[in-house]
């Protein structure tokens, strides 16, 4: 704990927060009570946010009990898994995942390899339940799938299920902007912000992106056209 309290302050401004992941696999034989316990102290000392990544198989650790040490400004990642005890029941978003959403958790999409349902994400959505932050949660196996898993894509997925363009994109950009404490700085096309750019367009034809409770869902994917970094056009790979 102490390691990790003088990386962060050593750190400084380029820290945002304390990741913890307590899934069966991240976990081993440890007590996951135990290492959010400590998560969360070192949080306190350093003044900085938990990103959660949940505990899918609640068997020895309720969801709501997990989402009860969560803190205002938590962020629970994979919040659409589907596995053992999600965030959904009978089609409704359960009370605790209200209740934590009220006292400030935030819920975040991170739309891996295997830790997203788009079933619970239809769900949710239709129940009213839109996330805070939508990511792809990109690591080196996705390297080479086809097609690529990238955000365009996570967002057209969302958006063929039933969440609104708008929502869908600026919980792409302005909103992971507030919640890391860059607002006006990215995320958003003003003066003063950095010149990071992507253009976007619907392809023309619909594909299938993702199955829903009532079956497979198409629609058109957001494609990539170009991408600027700091004013400068990149060049295609």
């Amino acid at each position: 704990m102490d390691a990790c309290v003088a990386a962060i302050e050593g750190g400084g401004e380029h820290i945002w927060g304390v990741a913890a992941n307590v899934t069966a696999k991240a976990c081993g034989e440890n007590d996951p009570r135990e290492i959010m316990r400590r998560t969360v102290a070192i949080a306190e000392r350093t003044g900085k946010p938990i990103l959660y990544g949940v505990r899918r198989d609640t068997s020895d650790w309720p969801l709501a009990d997990q989402l009860e040490v969560l803190r205002p400004g938590d962020v629970f990642t994979y919040c659409f898994h589907g596995d053992a005890e999600s965030i959904v029941a009978g089609g409704r978003i359960v009370d605790a995942v209200w209740e934590a959403r009220e006292r400030g958790v935030l819920f975040d999409v991170g739309h891996g390899k295997g830790s997203s349902d788009m079933g619970v994400a239809a769900d949710a959505i239709a129940d009213g339940f839109l996330p805070d932050t939508v990511s792809s949660d990109v690591y080196n196996n996705h390297l080479g799938w086809t097609p690529p898993h990238d955000l365009p894509r996570t967002i057209s997925r969302l958006i063929a299920i039933g969440m609104p363009e708008s929502e869908a994109l600026a919980r792409s950009t302005l909103r992971p902007a507030q919640v890391l404490g860059m607002s006006g700085e990215v995320g958003t096309l003003a003066s003063g912000a950095c010149a990071d750019l992507a253009v976007l367009r619907w392809s023309s034809d619909h594909v299938p992106l993702v199955d829903g409770p009532d079956g497979s869902r198409t629609g058109p994917v957001l494609e990539p056209v170009l991408t600027v970094r700091a004013g400068r056009l990149v060049p295609p790979a």
